[in-house]
Order: C-alpha cells, then structure tokens, then sequence
C-alpha cells in the first residue's frame, strides 16, 4: 500500500539480547525473531500480541532525529530509533502512510510530573533511551529494560493486555496515561482515575488513517475503551491538557486535533498520571481490557480474559501456546536456522491480520455507529483490511490454515458494507471507511477465501451486494472527494468503466492504467462469486468484462514494443514513458504490463507469442550486464517488494520456461528477506507481502485472484507440511532443496509423474503429497509441453508460440 518513510535498505545485526531465537531449540515459536521488518520499511511492531488479536501491546518510539512527525515509523517501531515513549494497546502492523491506532500509550516514569507531557517544553523529557542490549521479543512476549531503570514486561490476550513495570527503589514511581496519543492523532479522549478501585478508564475517539494525502478525510471514526487494573495501591497524579497540568485531579480529557497538515500538532493532547508510594511493592502489575463498544465490554472482556489474580508469567504461556498452534499448521523440516527464522517470522506476520474486532459477547459497533450481535455462523467480527493488498495471497494463507477465521473476515466484510449504505470499502481501519488504495478488492478477496474453503458466510447476500456495486454506479463513484489515494467511492468512475470499457485519463480513482487492470481482476473475482452462487449469465458477464484490460493496450506505445497505456476518453492515446509511473499506482508501466495474473495466456498473445514475452521478461527480471534486477533496480525493472511485481515471475510458466520462474522467485526471496531488522523492504502491508514469502518457501502460489489452483515454483526446504482441519495435508517432500537448489527436474503428485507446473484446486479441499526432485542446475524440459491454464473470457487458452 501507500509507501512511507521507506529507508534506504541497510545491513543491519541484531546483538545481544535482541535475537529472540538465540540459544533455544528450534521450534516454530522459537524461530520467530519479531525484530525482522522494524526498519527498511517493513513498518511491522515487536510488541506482545495473539494471533489476528485485538490488543497488541507494543512499544512507541521517540522519531527520528529530523523527522516532522510524531512517531518513529507506522506501527510504532524503528529499529534505528533510541527513545520510547510508551507502550500502546492496539496496534496494525505493515502499514504506509502515517500508521494507524498506537491507541493509549502508557509511559512508566521515574521523575516528578511537573509540566504537561503535552507540551512543547516537555519535548522527550518523559521518554526514555532504549537500548537493544537490553530488549527482546518473542510470539506473545515483550521485555525491555528502559535508561530510566524501570524493567518493562508485556504480554496479551485476545482482548487484553497485561504490563508488569519493575521501578527501581530509589526513585519516584509513576505510570503517564497519554490517552490523546494515538499514532496519527485524535479528536478527543477522557481519563477517569480511581485509586479506591485500582482502576484507570476512558476513551480515545481517533481515526484519520492516511488523512495528511486528503484534507476532506481528515476524520475520526472509532472510540476505543480501556479499563486498566493494578495489583498495587496508587494515589491519583493529575491530568493535563495541552500545556496545562491539573494536579491531582481525578478526570479530564482532550484530543490532539488533527491539525491543518493531517497530523497531530505539537503542543496538544490529554492524559493523567497515577503514582506508586515509596511503600508499594515496586513491581506493578497492569490488565488492560479494551472494546470498541463501551467501558462495559472493556470492562466484560477483561474478567474473561483476565480475571484479578492473573499473571504475567500466565499469559505469556497462554500467548506462546497460541502461536504455537497458528505456527504449527506448517511445519517445515531442514534447512539452516536463519531460514527458518526467516520463514516462521514471515508466518508470524502474515497470520496477525484482520484484527479481532468483536467483544467476547459478539457484540461490536458498526460502520453505522450501532452496536451490532454476530451473524449466524460468524464466530467472531474482524477489522482491519488492506484489500489492496491482501486479495493477492494473504487470504488465501489464512483460509488454506483456517476456513472458518477466512469465512468470518469475508462474513465481516459483507457486514461492514451493508452498514456501510452498500459500499464495499478498499481499506478499512476498525470502523473508518477509509477508501485508501485503488480497484475493488472485495469480489476477488471473497472468491478467494471461497475458493480455499472459508464457506461459512452468506454467499449470495454478498455476492448480490458486489454485483449491483459493480453494474450500477452509487453517488459515491460519481464523487471525487478524497481522490485520488482516499476516494470514498468502491469503484470511482464506475459510468465510465461501463462505457468505455477502460479507466480514462481524468477519471475519479487513482491512475487509470492501474484502475483499469484492478478493476478487471474485481470482474474476474465477481466471475467467481457468480459460479458459486449460481448465477451463469453473472458469470459470462464479469468474465467477459475481466478482459477489458485489453482495451489499454497499445503495440504501438514504444518503439520496443507495446504496453498497458493510459487512454484519453475519446481512444486517443498520450504520450507514453514505461519508466513512469504516471496513471499508475506504486509502480510504472514497465511494472504494471505483468499484473494479468488470472490471464497471462491473454497477455503473452497481445505481446507477441511466448518468445517476444519471454525476452520482454528477461529485460524486465534482469540488467543489462545479466544480474539480477528484482528490487531497487530502477522503475523498468522488477520491484518484488511491492505488490504490482509480485505476481510476475510465475508469467514464465506460461512461455514454457518454469526453470526462470524458480531461480527469479529464489532471487527475490535470497535478496529481500533476511533474519535482520532491515529483513523486509518495504511495508509488510498488514501480512500480504509475508504471506508471499511463504507461499513462495513452500514453492506454490495462488496467483488467480479468486481461484484455488496453484502454480509451482520451488520449495525452500526438505519437507514441508500444511496441517488444514479435517486431516487434509498438502505435503512437500524435495529432498536436496536448499537456498541454492532451486531448480525442479521432478514432481510426483501423490505418487504420479507429474510434467505440470500447477496444481489443480482439489489439492487444496482434499489434500496432496508433492514428491520434488530438486538440483543446482536448471532442467529446461520439465513443465515446459503443458502450461497453467488462463482464466480470462476465453477459459483455458494457452499461449501461442
């Protein structure tokens, strides 16, 4: 998704304490390092939190030295930085922009609270230094020891959080509340101290995700609620508000606004301050309990989840055991130990969104601001969809380990939109609209969850919803407010898209060319959705309307050969430069030619045949002296740590030549990924592009947006098994896979040669055993008579020579 405050790729170790695998046997919680991805981009958090759960209990560093805004990266983490500011209850991990929640940061601090934590004057002098010497993380757990003396230990349930905050003896101990604080801001907050209780309450109303790009989205859209409970006496400290400071009292509030930039203003904010006495034992215990519904459901879900008398050392357990059980749905065998980190901690971030939205008793607050029960079926409510990104192969991954927690998002999303006036949104934060990113992702996310099991959600609702958004355009696309990176319609410009049959320069939305292509993979997810629901006449026509990307095609656009160009509404086309990424979105022209993934048959005949395709390919993974060209390599090559490239690789199983498609995929995977904090480049975008590692490791990929076959590519590991309730395995046995070993000269599929780079959808829902021959040289006859089949309006067609 939209890019923020990318470094540049550095190589970074992690010392001492730091690498949460050093010294324990390998499992897969153990091979977890939560640090990879906490620079570079990666924009992911260390904090203790559960699967897909609803508390993430994180720290917030202090920015950047020459950095304007207030927080050291989305997800409130930057390896590089060297100051906390305290450890917030929620946050969304991968995310551009400006980040999203960091709700409540709560600050342990060891000197008098004199002046407003929210004042200018105060700069960083409630922060404290960090040092990584003294840090570390692991799958449920956090610890760190601040400058200020005070030991940090964080761990989480579902939908709450618990803190034990060791003070040292010979100093003031206190715990600052900034409610205000959310990453990107708020519009008000409120903080009720009762030392009779041991309790601390209130709220922070925020939203505002990615509101800096768009001065009409600048909006909150969520209150969160927390309670929070301490084993040890305290007496109330005060309250402030901006630069003024009540001392002693027992309630106030305030937000940040979100200033006239988007961000949140120096010199504004809320929050309060309890304080422990010299007499109190030193060591604090904290719960938290959140909802996003009232104090009531914050207050219900924490005796569930964390009764009084609940331990840290508990809940640390309970966190490990549930990752175990998340992580262990895939177990890999062989390999070195950094690629197994490397792996699992891919796994680990791609199965930590959608966040669980809903309160223990189902109850969850809408898009309409009503409090809303579980549909029949639903286990749980989610929030929390990059649509953009995650219909690419996350929800495939969740869906393949989990059918029910992908039946439960789709159901979730169908939800979201009806209380939503109809509008399928491309980007939601908890209950915000956000209308981030571009196409509509909701038909291929839905067929795709559908496709690899997730049935338990109201199919023909949904996909009756989906078809009148895509056949009849709402006020909303007709409108350009928030455009072009925050467009409040689903599918801006829609008229025209009926029309023209193409996206035309001037349109609503963000970049044509991507629109266009975007929108035709909705169509084929729509397709989908309409042979599962029956509906044959809605699927001629959605996969008829899937090939209008032909219609921006030009053979004429260069004089190397044509590409998807934008087109002016009157089929005239303008001038053209494949390394610009004018009318595209992250990405160039030379980027964007590759993303037909559910027909790259199509394609490969409207470039010419598989030898113009397959040379067209070669210049795109490759420089000029021959190296590889796979990330930072300039915009008229590969970038494959974004989206729009991710796909592309797997194109060479259709020119006949599965052996580049193995070594390009094992480039990327060699180059991008690595057991350091810089290990991903670039947003993780909420799992997406983890869960691209993955399938990648496993040498599979889901590349038709909304079906259930897979392509082949080449197995990191030994042996690798995917666990899918029911008993149904998918098992990888290639012996001789290693790092570089990439090339596949052998398949048996449960037990039968095999000559087929991809697997039919019934490997998915009934199970099969994969028997790889692996080997260091590249066999350029396997796979190569018979090619994946293309989906496009023509189904089946297979590429011309």
């Amino acid at each position: 998704m939209f890019r923020y405050g990318l470094a540049a790729a550095t190589c970074l170790s992690l010392t001492g304490l730091a690498v949460a695998q050093q010294g324990t046997p390998s499992t897969p919680v153990a091979d977890v390092n939560p640090f990879i991805g906490t620079t570079n981009g990666g924009n992911v958090f260390p904090g203790a939190t559960r699967p897909f759960g609803m508390v993430a209990f994180s720290p917030e560093l202090t920015p950047l030295p020459g950095k304007r805004l207030p927080i050291a990266a989305p997800g409130g983490y930057e390896w590089r930085g060297n100051g906390v500011r305290g450890f917030s209850l929620t946050h969304v991990s991968g995310t551009g922009c400006a980040g999203a929640s960091g709700d409540v940061p709560i600050m342990p601090v060891t000197i008098p609270v004199e002046r407003s934590p929210a004042s200018v004057e105060a700069g960083l002098s409630y922060a404290s230094l960090l040092d990584h010497a003294a840090e570390r993380a692991s799958p449920g757990a956090y610890h760190v020891t601040l400058d200020n003396g005070v030991a940090v230990d964080l761990g989480a349930t579902e939908r709450t959080a618990i803190g034990r905050f060791a003070f040292p003896a010979d100093k003031p101990a206190s715990l600052l509340f900034r409610t205000s604080d959310s990453e990107v801001g708020s519009s008000d907050s409120t903080i009720r101290i009762d030392p009779a209780t041991q309790t601390v309450s209130g709220t922070v109303t925020s939203g505002n995700f990615c509101g800096y790009l768009a001065e009409d989205r600048r909006e909150s859209y969520y209150t969160l609620h927390f309670v929070a409970q301490f084993d040890q006496p305290f007496t109330v400290g005060g309250t402030w508000r901006d630069d003024r400071v009540s001392a002693g009292a027992a309630s106030g509030g305030g937000g940040t606004s979100y200033g006239d930039r988007g961000h949140p203003p120096a010199g504004r904010g809320a929050g309060g301050w309890i304080s422990f006495g010299s007499d109190a034992a030193r060591a604090v215990t904290m719960r938290v309990g959140v909802s996003y519904v009232d104090e009531a459901g914050a207050r219900r879900n924490l005796e569930r989840e964390s009764p009084a008398g609940t331990s840290l050392d508990s809940v640390q357990a309970a966190g490990r055991a549930a990752w175990k059980q998340a992580l262990g749905r895939i177990r890999v065998e062989g390999g070195a130990r950094d690629e197994r980190t490397v792996f699992y901690t891919a796994l680990y971030h791609a199965l930590m969104t959608p966040n669980l939205y809903s309160d223990v008793d189902g109850r969850y607050r809408g898009f309409d601001a009503a409090v809303h029960a579980l549909a029949p079926r639903q286990q749980a409510q989610y929030a929390n969809y990059s649509g953009w990104d995650v219909y690419r192969s996350q929800l495939q991954l969740v869906t393949l380990l989990d059918p029910q927690r992908g039946s439960d998002i789709a159901q979730s999303l169908l939800n979201q939109a009806e209380q939503n006036g109809g509008t399928w949104d491309r980007w939601t934060h908890l209950t915000g609209a956000t209308g981030v990113m571009n196409g509509d992702p909701s038909p291929p996310s839905l067929a795709a969850i559908f496709a690899f099991g997730g049935r338990s959600f109201d199919l023909r609702r949904a996909y009756a919803s989906l078809r009148r958004a895509a056949t009849v355009p709402s006020a909303k696309d007709l409108d350009r407010r928030g455009c072009p990176v925050l467009c409040v319609g689903q599918r801006p410009g829609l008229d025209q898209w009926l029309k023209l049959h193409y996206m035309p320069v001037g349109a609503p939305g963000w970049g044509t060319v991507s629109d266009t292509l975007e929108l035709a993979a909705a169509d084929f997810g729509l397709a989908e959705l309409a042979r599962h629901a029956g509906d044959r006449a809605g699927e001629k026509l959605f996969r008829a309307r899937s090939g209008w990307w032909r219609n921006l095609y030009n053979p004429a656009a260069t004089t190397a050969g044509g590409y998807l160009q934008p087109r002016r509404a009157d089929g005239g086309w303008p001038r053209f430069d494949p390394s610009s990424d004018e009318e595209m979105v992250e990405g160039s022209g030379a980027q964007y030619l590759w993303m037909v993934p559910f027909d790259p048959a199509g394609l490969i005949d409207v470039l010419g045949g598989r030898a113009a395709a397959s040379r067209r390919l070669d210049a795109f993974f490759r420089a000029p002296d021959g190296g590889w060209a796979v990330t930072k390599a300039g915009p008229l090559h590969a970038e494959l740590d974004n989206e729009p490239s991710i796909a592309s690789p797997w194109t060479y199983l259709f020119t006949g030549e599965p052996w580049k498609t193995q070594e390009t995929v094992r480039a990327a995977m060699r180059q991008i990924w690595t057991n350091t904090p810089a290990g991903i480049s670039g947003n993780d975008d909420l799992g997406q592009m983890s869960s691209w590692y993955v399938w990648s490791a496993l040498g599979l990929y889901p590349l038709y947006p909304g079906r259930a076959e897979l392509v082949i590519g080449s197995p990191l590991f030994p042996r690798a098994t995917v666990e899918r309730p029911g008993g149904v395995r998918l098992v990888i046995d290639a012996p001789g896979a290693a790092p570089d070993a990439p090339y596949v000269t052998g398949l048996r599929v449960d037990g039968h040669a095999s000559d087929r780079a991809w697997l039919p959808a019934d490997a998915v829902t009934r199970g099969a055993t994969l028997s790889f021959t692996m080997a260091r040289q590249p066999d350029r006859s396997w796979a190569t008579r018979t090619r994946p089949p293309s989906f496009g309006p023509r189904v089946g067609r297979v590429a011309r020579r």
